[in-house]
């Protein structure tokens, strides 16, 4: 079972999230909030796996919202949800924490495939965005991609792709413990914070096709 918190300050929206994730065995939606001062009041009485996060919210946005939490409660995955393909929101959302960026207007089930693909550990961005930051990267320098190891780069391909930490290990037959290592290096030599901003680099450098 996952259990999801919505954080919008729409209250039609929420209802219909409410409506749409019921309809999902595996779901189970343990609290909605109009604004993201209110989720963080109740954040500590909350076992939550999942939070769609409205990013423009009165008061504390998603984005700040998103930091505080995450200091609070590491674990937990943030899917940003916004109504435009804004560079600015969604880059600050990925440097907050967030693990996947969808659109409102999206259908019912890239909202479903986001909720499972990130609740299993990997990483999830609407089509329309990814297909905007490849082409806001064609004309960028590319960078020198020999700092990355063969075996690198066969795992950041599976990253990429939303593989979880098993998922790669099962693949590659490699231990989970060894893809860990693989994506902490990975990190370290692109000088990047968290996976989604590696997604992005990896546009960049024709490394991940969308």
């Amino acid at each position: 079972m996952v259990n999801i918190a919505i954080v919008d300050d729409h209250d039609l929206f929420r209802q219909g999230l409410i409506l749409v994730l019921g309809q999902v065995d595996e779901f189970n939606v343990v609290g909605d909030f109009s604004s993201g001062d209110e989720f963080l009041c109740e954040l500590e009485k909350l076992s939550v796996d999942v939070v769609l996060m409205d990013i423009n919210m009165s008061g504390t946005n998603g984005i700040d919202t998103t930091r505080l939490v995450l200091k609070t409660k590491p674990l937990l995955k943030v899917i940003a949800l916004t109504m435009f393909v804004e560079d600015a929101y969604y880059l600050q959302m990925i440097d907050a924490g967030a693990r996947g960026f969808i659109l409102k207007k999206g259908g019912k089930y890239e909202l479903i495939q986001a909720i499972q693909e990130v609740n299993r550990g990997g990483n999830f961005f609407s089509q329309e965005i990814l297909q905007r930051m490849a082409f806001k990267s064609i004309h960028k320098e590319k960078e020198n991609l020999d700092k990355l190891s063969k075996r690198e780069l066969e795992v950041l391909q599976m990253i990429c792709h939303g593989l979880s930490t098993k998922e790669i290990s099962d693949q590659i037959f490699i231990s989970p413990k060894t893809v860990e290592v693989h994506r902490s290096n990975i990190l370290r030599k692109t000088k990047l914070k968290n996976v989604a901003q590696l997604i992005i680099w990896a546009i960049k450098n024709d490394l991940f096709k969308v």
